[in-house]
């Protein structure tokens, strides 16, 4: 398998390490609805390794007997500088650029988990959980808080979502996370997903949009 590494639109590498992935559960209210949770006053922060990190493109794959493998389409925000209790000013001159990812889970892993009243890792971070596009320059993306973008499965819209909606905007998430993570060069962001999650199988056909700047078809292995 050939190693991750960030691309961008054009298919060039972009000259970042590859480093952890930091993302904010519940945050669009849709979703909240659809896992039947509530909505809190502090936000939801996990972490995925660097290890999690595939190409969504051409392909990717999905564990096998571990239960329900989910579907969580989201915004990807790729950091350039490092930040750490970062304000607006300092979080936007950090970003990079912009892509769509899957934030993989498996779902039955996770509810055992809950219910045991045990972390959840293991069903966020195993190898290949992150499969990610490649990013889009922020000098490209004008209204980074209003992208529409989707999800398609095997023709049929799955997830269809708009960055408008979210709890918590790019920049104030990123700021919060910068509070207790230390964010470095070549770290991604995913900023929540709406609602519209669901089992991927193999043979699955996807295609992602992200508004009118990317458009990606990929498979499950």
């Amino acid at each position: 398998m050939t190693p991750y590494q960030h691309l961008a639109q054009d298919g060039s590498t972009i000259a970042l390490p590859v480093g952890k992935v930091v993302c904010i559960g519940q945050n669009y209210q849709d979703h909240i609805a659809e896992m039947q949770s509530k909505t809190a006053p502090q936000a939801l922060f996990f972490i995925k390794p660097s290890t999690s990190l595939c190409a969504l493109t051409p392909g990717f794959s999905i564990p096998a007997q571990q239960g329900a493998v989910h579907n969580e389409t989201e915004l990807a925000v790729l950091i350039g500088k490092p930040l750490k209790q970062a304000d607006y000013v300092q979080v936007h001159n950090a970003i990079w650029g912009y892509s769509l990812a899957l934030d993989l889970t498996l779902r039955d892993v996770q509810a055992e988990l809950k219910k045991l009243g045990r972390p959840w890792e293991i069903a966020k971070g195993f190898d290949g959980a992150c499969p990610v596009g490649p990013f889009i320059s922020k000098e490209q993306v004008q209204h980074p808080q209003q992208l529409e973008f989707r999800l398609m499965v095997n023709g049929q819209l799955r997830q269809d979502g708009n960055t408008a909606n979210m709890i918590r905007g790019i920049h104030q998430l990123i700021s919060e996370m910068s509070q207790h993570f230390t964010l470095l060069p070549g770290d991604v962001v995913l900023t929540g997903t709406p609602a519209g999650v669901g089992p991927l199988h193999s043979g699955d056909k996807l295609e992602l949009q992200l508004a009118d700047q990317l458009r990606l078809s990929t498979k499950v292995n």
